[in-house]
Protein backbone atom coordinates (compact mmCIF):
# COMPACT_ATOMS: atom_id res chain seq x y z
CA UNK A 1 0.00 0.00 0.00
CA UNK A 2 0.84 3.27 -0.73
CA UNK A 3 0.00 4.97 2.55
CA UNK A 4 1.82 2.31 4.67
CA UNK A 5 4.98 3.96 6.25
CA UNK A 6 8.33 2.88 6.10
CA UNK A 7 10.66 5.42 7.73
CA UNK A 8 11.49 5.73 11.48
CA UNK A 9 9.74 7.58 14.06
CA UNK A 10 12.94 7.33 16.14
CA UNK A 11 13.34 10.88 16.13
CA UNK A 12 10.34 13.28 16.41
CA UNK A 13 9.93 16.25 15.23
CA UNK A 14 12.51 16.43 12.46
CA UNK A 15 13.98 19.70 13.16
CA UNK A 16 16.55 21.53 11.36
CA UNK A 17 19.59 22.16 13.75
CA UNK A 18 19.59 25.60 15.41
CA UNK A 19 23.83 25.89 15.54
CA UNK A 20 26.59 23.93 13.97
CA UNK A 21 28.08 23.80 17.58
CA UNK A 22 26.28 20.92 19.38
CA UNK A 23 25.53 20.71 22.54
CA UNK A 24 26.57 17.99 24.79
CA UNK A 25 23.91 17.41 27.15
CA UNK A 26 26.03 14.85 29.51
CA UNK A 27 29.17 14.12 30.61
CA UNK A 28 30.87 10.85 31.63
CA UNK A 29 32.21 11.15 35.63
CA UNK A 30 35.86 10.06 35.46
CA UNK A 31 38.11 9.63 38.54
CA UNK A 32 40.59 9.80 36.37
CA UNK A 33 42.15 13.29 35.52
CA UNK A 34 41.92 14.15 31.81
CA UNK A 35 39.91 16.65 29.29
CA UNK A 36 36.62 14.28 28.61
CA UNK A 37 36.50 15.64 25.14
CA UNK A 38 36.89 18.27 22.30
CA UNK A 39 35.80 18.73 18.62
CA UNK A 40 37.66 18.36 15.26
CA UNK A 41 35.86 18.43 11.51
CA UNK A 42 35.05 15.58 9.05
CA UNK A 43 37.11 15.62 6.48
CA UNK A 44 36.44 12.43 4.96
CA UNK A 45 36.42 8.58 4.64
CA UNK A 46 39.11 5.78 3.36
CA UNK A 47 39.42 2.42 4.64
CA UNK A 48 42.03 0.28 6.44
CA UNK A 49 43.14 -2.84 6.90
CA UNK A 50 43.36 -4.62 10.17
CA UNK A 51 43.33 -7.46 12.85
CA UNK A 52 40.24 -8.33 13.64
CA UNK A 53 40.35 -8.18 17.61
CA UNK A 54 36.61 -8.96 18.22
CA UNK A 55 34.74 -11.69 19.43
CA UNK A 56 33.26 -12.16 15.62
CA UNK A 57 33.86 -15.72 13.62
CA UNK A 58 36.36 -13.47 11.69
CA UNK A 59 38.58 -12.75 14.76
CA UNK A 60 42.23 -13.15 14.57
CA UNK A 61 42.10 -12.22 10.71
CA UNK A 62 42.84 -9.44 8.91
CA UNK A 63 39.65 -7.91 7.51
CA UNK A 64 38.60 -3.99 6.14
CA UNK A 65 37.28 -1.58 7.32
CA UNK A 66 35.65 1.55 6.74
CA UNK A 67 36.88 4.55 8.53
CA UNK A 68 36.04 8.12 9.15
CA UNK A 69 39.23 10.97 9.31
CA UNK A 70 38.53 14.26 11.70
CA UNK A 71 41.28 16.90 11.82
CA UNK A 72 42.25 18.52 14.93
CA UNK A 73 43.27 21.93 14.97
CA UNK A 74 45.17 23.88 17.32
CA UNK A 75 43.15 23.70 20.57
CA UNK A 76 43.49 26.38 23.46
CA UNK A 77 42.68 26.45 27.13
CA UNK A 78 41.70 29.76 27.92
CA UNK A 79 39.55 29.62 30.90
CA UNK A 80 38.22 27.85 33.75
CA UNK A 81 34.10 27.99 34.96
CA UNK A 82 33.44 26.67 38.57
CA UNK A 83 29.74 25.22 39.66
CA UNK A 84 26.88 25.59 42.51
CA UNK A 85 23.88 23.36 42.50
CA UNK A 86 20.77 24.79 43.52
CA UNK A 87 17.76 22.29 44.57
CA UNK A 88 17.80 21.23 41.31
CA UNK A 89 20.23 22.42 38.20
CA UNK A 90 23.86 23.38 38.61
CA UNK A 91 24.79 27.10 37.64
CA UNK A 92 28.08 29.11 36.84
CA UNK A 93 29.51 30.63 39.70
CA UNK A 94 32.54 31.66 38.65
CA UNK A 95 34.97 32.01 36.28
CA UNK A 96 38.41 32.63 35.82
CA UNK A 97 40.51 33.14 32.60
CA UNK A 98 44.24 33.72 30.81
CA UNK A 99 44.58 37.12 30.17
CA UNK A 100 45.90 36.78 26.53
CA UNK A 101 43.90 34.02 25.47
CA UNK A 102 40.87 35.77 26.72
CA UNK A 103 41.63 38.46 24.59
CA UNK A 104 41.36 36.39 21.42
CA UNK A 105 37.97 35.26 22.21
CA UNK A 106 36.50 38.82 22.62
CA UNK A 107 36.82 38.40 26.56
CA UNK A 108 37.73 41.15 28.79
CA UNK A 109 39.80 40.57 31.95
CA UNK A 110 37.81 39.14 34.58
CA UNK A 111 37.99 40.69 37.91
CA UNK A 112 37.92 37.33 39.50
CA UNK A 113 41.36 35.84 40.13
CA UNK A 114 42.02 32.03 40.14
CA UNK A 115 43.78 32.36 43.53
CA UNK A 116 40.82 34.20 45.29
CA UNK A 117 38.44 31.66 43.76
CA UNK A 118 40.11 28.72 44.96
CA UNK A 119 39.85 29.62 48.29
CA UNK A 120 36.15 29.15 48.15
CA UNK A 121 36.23 25.53 46.32
CA UNK A 122 34.17 24.40 49.17
CA UNK A 123 31.07 26.52 47.70
CA UNK A 124 30.95 24.80 44.50
CA UNK A 125 30.23 21.26 43.13
CA UNK A 126 31.87 20.95 39.91
CA UNK A 127 34.80 22.55 37.74
CA UNK A 128 34.49 22.74 33.94
CA UNK A 129 37.38 23.80 31.59
CA UNK A 130 36.90 26.42 28.61
CA UNK A 131 38.55 25.79 25.23
CA UNK A 132 38.90 27.19 21.98
CA UNK A 133 39.76 26.02 18.46
CA UNK A 134 41.59 28.29 15.88
CA UNK A 135 40.43 26.73 12.34
CA UNK A 136 42.22 29.38 10.04
CA UNK A 137 44.97 26.92 9.10
CA UNK A 138 42.55 23.82 7.87
CA UNK A 139 42.73 25.29 4.81
CA UNK A 140 38.99 25.91 4.00
CA UNK A 141 38.02 29.60 5.08
CA UNK A 142 37.27 29.37 8.30
CA UNK A 143 38.53 32.08 10.32
CA UNK A 144 37.04 32.68 13.09
CA UNK A 145 37.75 30.87 16.79
CA UNK A 146 35.47 28.84 18.30
CA UNK A 147 34.90 28.43 22.03
CA UNK A 148 33.24 25.71 23.72
CA UNK A 149 33.14 23.94 27.40
CA UNK A 150 34.42 20.31 27.80
CA UNK A 151 34.01 18.33 31.38
CA UNK A 152 37.01 17.27 33.43
CA UNK A 153 37.82 14.22 35.04
CA UNK A 154 38.54 13.89 38.63
CA UNK A 155 38.05 12.91 42.34
CA UNK A 156 36.74 15.80 43.71
CA UNK A 157 36.62 19.61 42.86
CA UNK A 158 40.15 20.59 44.04
CA UNK A 159 41.43 18.24 42.09
CA UNK A 160 40.00 18.65 38.91
CA UNK A 161 40.75 22.94 39.54
CA UNK A 162 44.05 21.84 39.99
CA UNK A 163 44.58 20.22 36.73
CA UNK A 164 42.19 23.05 34.46
CA UNK A 165 44.82 25.24 36.00
CA UNK A 166 47.81 23.25 35.25
CA UNK A 167 46.87 23.76 31.72
CA UNK A 168 45.28 27.26 31.79
CA UNK A 169 47.11 29.53 29.19
CA UNK A 170 48.30 26.33 26.74
CA UNK A 171 47.76 24.80 23.48
CA UNK A 172 46.67 20.72 23.69
CA UNK A 173 47.28 18.17 21.03
CA UNK A 174 45.71 15.30 20.39
CA UNK A 175 47.63 13.15 21.57
CA UNK A 176 47.32 14.99 25.35
CA UNK A 177 43.13 13.46 24.51
CA UNK A 178 42.78 10.32 23.45
CA UNK A 179 44.42 7.46 22.26
CA UNK A 180 44.12 4.14 20.38
CA UNK A 181 41.77 1.80 21.49
CA UNK A 182 39.17 4.34 23.28
CA UNK A 183 35.79 4.92 22.71
CA UNK A 184 34.33 8.50 22.00
CA UNK A 185 30.58 9.46 21.55
CA UNK A 186 30.20 11.96 18.11
CA UNK A 187 27.77 14.72 18.28
CA UNK A 188 27.44 16.63 15.00
CA UNK A 189 24.52 17.86 12.87
CA UNK A 190 23.80 15.66 9.94
CA UNK A 191 24.02 16.39 6.31
CA UNK A 192 21.22 18.69 5.30
CA UNK A 193 18.90 17.73 2.02
CA UNK A 194 16.73 20.36 1.75
CA UNK A 195 12.87 19.65 0.76
CA UNK A 196 12.08 16.24 0.27
CA UNK A 197 8.96 14.61 -0.65
CA UNK A 198 7.08 11.58 1.31
CA UNK A 199 8.67 8.90 -0.67
CA UNK A 200 12.40 10.09 -0.02
CA UNK A 201 11.82 11.38 3.05
CA UNK A 202 10.03 8.26 5.00
CA UNK A 203 10.31 5.60 2.17
CA UNK A 204 6.07 5.07 0.84
CA UNK A 205 5.91 3.15 -2.08
CA UNK A 206 5.16 5.05 -5.43
CA UNK A 207 1.39 4.88 -6.30
CA UNK A 208 -0.21 3.02 -9.55
CA UNK A 209 -0.42 4.49 -12.33
CA UNK A 210 -3.70 4.30 -13.39
CA UNK A 211 -5.36 3.96 -9.68
CA UNK A 212 -4.39 8.11 -8.69
CA UNK A 213 -3.87 11.01 -10.63
CA UNK A 214 -0.16 11.23 -8.57
CA UNK A 215 2.05 8.99 -8.17
CA UNK A 216 4.39 10.48 -5.78
CA UNK A 217 2.13 10.85 -2.81
CA UNK A 218 0.91 8.92 0.31
CA UNK A 219 -2.20 7.02 -0.42
CA UNK A 220 -4.34 7.70 2.11
CA UNK A 221 -3.84 10.95 4.96
CA UNK A 222 -5.88 8.75 7.74
CA UNK A 223 -9.14 7.15 8.71
CA UNK A 224 -12.58 9.26 8.97
CA UNK A 225 -11.96 9.38 12.58
CA UNK A 226 -10.47 11.13 14.68
CA UNK A 227 -11.46 14.07 11.98
CA UNK A 228 -7.83 15.18 11.77
CA UNK A 229 -4.81 14.35 10.02
CA UNK A 230 -2.53 12.60 12.75
CA UNK A 231 1.34 13.64 13.07
CA UNK A 232 2.34 10.09 12.40
CA UNK A 233 1.29 10.49 8.83
CA UNK A 234 4.29 10.79 6.35
CA UNK A 235 4.28 14.55 4.78
CA UNK A 236 6.40 15.84 2.65
CA UNK A 237 8.68 18.93 4.76
CA UNK A 238 12.78 19.47 5.42
CA UNK A 239 15.21 16.72 5.48
CA UNK A 240 18.49 15.95 7.43
CA UNK A 241 20.51 18.69 9.51
CA UNK A 242 19.24 17.05 12.25
CA UNK A 243 20.99 16.60 15.70
CA UNK A 244 22.74 13.20 16.16
CA UNK A 245 24.31 11.23 18.47
CA UNK A 246 26.76 8.43 17.66
CA UNK A 247 28.20 6.12 20.93
CA UNK A 248 31.07 3.79 21.19
CA UNK A 249 32.95 5.19 17.89
CA UNK A 250 36.33 3.51 18.45
CA UNK A 251 39.69 5.32 18.01
CA UNK A 252 41.66 3.16 15.66
CA UNK A 253 44.59 5.79 14.81
CA UNK A 254 45.75 9.06 16.27
CA UNK A 255 48.37 11.23 14.55
CA UNK A 256 50.19 14.50 14.96
CA UNK A 257 50.62 17.22 12.10
CA UNK A 258 53.95 15.52 11.23
CA UNK A 259 52.08 12.28 10.57
CA UNK A 260 49.25 13.73 8.30
CA UNK A 261 51.43 12.94 4.77
CA UNK A 262 50.52 9.09 6.03
CA UNK A 263 46.53 9.59 6.15
CA UNK A 264 46.10 12.22 2.74
CA UNK A 265 44.48 10.64 -0.41
CA UNK A 266 45.68 11.17 -3.67
CA UNK A 267 44.40 14.66 -4.48
CA UNK A 268 43.08 15.23 -0.67
CA UNK A 269 39.92 14.16 0.19
CA UNK A 270 36.96 15.14 -1.56
CA UNK A 271 35.25 18.77 -0.80
CA UNK A 272 37.83 19.32 1.77
CA UNK A 273 41.16 18.94 0.56
CA UNK A 274 44.47 17.69 2.76
CA UNK A 275 45.13 17.17 6.34
CA UNK A 276 47.47 19.54 7.97
CA UNK A 277 47.16 18.90 11.55
CA UNK A 278 46.72 16.65 13.73
CA UNK A 279 43.86 14.02 13.14
CA UNK A 280 42.05 10.98 14.60
CA UNK A 281 40.83 8.03 12.40
CA UNK A 282 37.25 6.59 13.57
CA UNK A 283 35.89 3.26 12.78
CA UNK A 284 32.58 3.99 11.02
CA UNK A 285 30.96 6.80 9.63
CA UNK A 286 30.28 10.22 11.04
CA UNK A 287 27.26 11.98 10.17
CA UNK A 288 27.31 14.85 8.11
CA UNK A 289 29.36 16.42 5.16
CA UNK A 290 33.06 16.84 4.77
CA UNK A 291 34.02 20.17 6.63
CA UNK A 292 31.60 19.79 9.26
CA UNK A 293 32.31 20.48 12.82
CA UNK A 294 32.21 17.41 15.09
CA UNK A 295 32.44 17.54 18.97
CA UNK A 296 33.41 13.80 20.38
CA UNK A 297 32.95 12.98 24.42
CA UNK A 298 35.16 9.83 25.69
CA UNK A 299 32.20 7.32 25.62
CA UNK A 300 29.54 6.97 28.45
CA UNK A 301 28.41 3.58 28.20
CA UNK A 302 31.47 1.60 26.92
CA UNK A 303 31.84 -1.43 28.17
CA UNK A 304 34.12 -2.82 25.90
CA UNK A 305 37.98 -3.24 26.61
CA UNK A 306 40.23 -0.67 25.80
CA UNK A 307 42.65 -2.49 23.02
CA UNK A 308 44.74 -0.72 20.60
CA UNK A 309 44.23 -1.99 17.02
CA UNK A 310 46.63 -3.48 14.85
CA UNK A 311 46.88 -1.84 10.96
CA UNK A 312 48.38 -2.82 8.31
CA UNK A 313 47.30 -0.86 5.76
CA UNK A 314 45.52 2.73 5.12
CA UNK A 315 44.72 3.53 1.67
CA UNK A 316 45.38 6.67 0.43
CA UNK A 317 44.05 6.26 -3.09
CA UNK A 318 42.53 8.86 -4.77
CA UNK A 319 38.94 9.26 -3.85
CA UNK A 320 37.96 11.72 -6.87
CA UNK A 321 36.90 9.55 -9.03
CA UNK A 322 34.48 7.35 -6.43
Amino acid sequence: MSGMRKGSMEYWPHRRAKKQMPRVRTWPELAEQGFEGSIAFKAGMTHVMMIDDSASPAKGTEVSRAVTVLEVPKIFVYGIRFYNKNYLYSQPAAEAYDENLAKRVGIKSSKAKLADIKQKLGDFTNVSALLFVDPSNLGFGNKRVMRFEVAVGGKDVKEKADFVEKWLGKDLKITDLVSPGDYVDTISISKGKGWAGVIKRFGVSRGYRKATGKIRHVGVLGPWHPAKVMFTVPHSGHMGYNYRLEMNKRILKVGTASEAASINTEGGFINYGVIKNDFIVLDGSVPGPAKRLIRFRKALRSTAEKKAPQINYISTASKQGA
